[in-house]
């Protein structure tokens, strides 16, 4: 071991001792992770209740509360097989029968936004209101849900970033013996609370009341600050860096971005 490379090590910040699992009896086990799915669905939820209250809503509180069970299902299912269709297409076409062991890992955050997307489509249908009116509540809540399950990758040590010698690099388990980006907390920070945060105050004006826009500013601050992270996030290690260095989160943010900037600047205005 090289002199500079204990001087990296002696910086770096000691991986916090947490168990992945908070309470286990028996073969029955609670974990961070599970929790860090139930939080974002039930604090958002209420979030959604709060927001489908405010005067001129085109969404009723009932409305937000039987959605509640489409929107877990539309996280679970689109979540999985977003990460079986994305980032391993090939390994669940040889194990098919593996495909929905979701206790084994394995979610992405594009396809669970797409699955809950669709499952909002198939719900405003169905309740005849209009979707975008819906989908600017959804996106105004989901950095909730994006913080806790981010911080949840942090407690498992997975999802790690790139060596580096940053003073508050982290040492993982998983990550071998150099200190890396802790990029799931610039993760849970940007596409969270930043993001949350900016959704919250857009809302307030007259801009941000117009059908698509939180929508669309969702969409595209989302795909910027996951883009941005992905330079200090280890690549996945089944795919590497793609064509021109970039990784897979990059290139699915990307009409991410697109279809954002068209919601934002072809807003209709909500009625009186």
């Amino acid at each position: 071991m090289s002199d500079m490379t204990a001087s990296i090590q002696f910086l770096a910040i000691a991986f916090p001792d947490i168990d992945p699992i908070l309470i286990q009896i028996g073969p029955f086990a609670i974990r961070w992770y599970a929790l860090a799915y139930i939080a974002g669905l039930v604090i958002g939820w209420q979030l959604m209740m709060r927001f489908a209250r405010a005067p001129g809503s085109l969404v009723t509180e009932k409305i937000v509360d039987d959605f509640l069970i489409w929107a877990t299902l539309g996280v679970i299912l689109g979540g999985r097989l977003g990460y079986v269709f994305f980032y391993k297409p090939e390994y669940f076409f040889n194990y098919p029968s593996e495909i929905f062991m979701i206790w084994q890992g394995g979610m992405s955050f594009h396809g669970g936004a797409l699955g809950v997307i669709i499952a909002a489509i198939l719900y405003t249908r169905a309740k005849k209101i209009p979707f975008f009116a819906f989908s600017d509540l959804l996106a105004v809540v989901t950095p909730v849900g994006l913080f806790f399950g981010r911080i949840a990758n942090f407690i498992n040590g997975e999802l790690y970033g790139r060596v580096t010698d940053v003073s508050w690099g982290v040492i993982f388990p998983a990550g071998g013996d150099m200190p890396r980006h802790p990029s799931q907390l610039y993760e849970a920070v940007l596409e969270g609370a930043v993001l949350f945060v900016i959704l919250l105050l857009l809302r307030r004006t007259a801009y941000g009341s117009r059908i698509g826009v939180l929508s669309g500013t969702f969409l595209v601050g989302y795909a910027i600050a996951r883009g941005f992270v992905e330079f200090f996030r280890q690549p996945d290690a089944h795919l590497g860096l793609l064509a021109g260095g970039f990784t897979m989160g990059q290139f699915l943010s990307v009409p991410m971005i697109l279809l954002g900037l068209y919601l934002m600047f072809r807003p209709v205005q909500r009625p009186a």
